[in-house]
């Protein structure tokens, strides 16, 4: 017998979050849109490929957009990430 699934709303957003550089990405473009260059020099430690591949992975998900001018831009779905990033602040004030 297959174990039935459960829907998570706290795995989904994990799931999305799962990775080292995904809030970081968001917290630069939730400041204004960049080119790439400009990200890759903000994000210390990223490398041209992880940069690359976040920015596809978050392009699908409906995240980020590249407009006509070339730059990257969080999208409405993007920019409600805010609500997680102001949640860490917090917790980072208060616990760490």
């Amino acid at each position: 017998m297959k174990k039935q699934e459960t829907y998570c709303p706290i795995t989904q957003v994990a799931e999305l979050l799962s990775d080292r550089w995904t809030m970081l990405v968001l917290y630069q473009l939730n400041r204004g849109a960049k080119r790439f260059c400009d990200l890759e020099r903000a994000l210390d430690g990223i490398s041209t490929r992880t940069l690359t591949l976040k920015l596809k992975r978050l392009a699908e998900q409906g995240l980020v957009i590249k407009n006509t001018d070339g730059l990257y831009e969080t999208t409405e779905q993007g920019r409600g990430l805010k609500l997680v990033e102001n949640a860490m602040r917090r917790y980072e004030a208060k616990y760490l």
